[in-house]
């Protein structure tokens, strides 16, 4: 599976629950106040040349689309949807 144009292929990356000052747990699913998600690059598009595969980036993740293949969950998002790359 290949992205292509601006769009890149990535897999986000499982954080766990999180434990609050007070002492609650929170999944993913509950942290309303994160915008941005981190994920591995798996696939760039052809005219995507700032991004490589295996880069790690932090996305808007209002803005992605899950893909299923092979029973496995990929997110596909826009070039300008990523925020900061490592």
């Amino acid at each position: 599976m290949k992205a292509v144009g601006n769009y890149l292929l990535i897999k986000k990356t499982e954080e766990g629950t999180k434990k609050t000052q007070g002492g609650l747990l929170l999944s993913e699913k509950d942290r309303s106040d994160i915008r941005y998600i981190k994920a591995e690059v798996v696939s760039v598009g052809d005219q995507v040349t700032a991004i490589k595969e295996n880069d790690f980036v932090f996305y808007d993740k209002h803005n992605a689309h899950k893909v299923e293949y092979k029973n496995k969950t990929y997110q596909v998002i826009k070039l300008q949807d990523i925020v900061v790359v490592l």
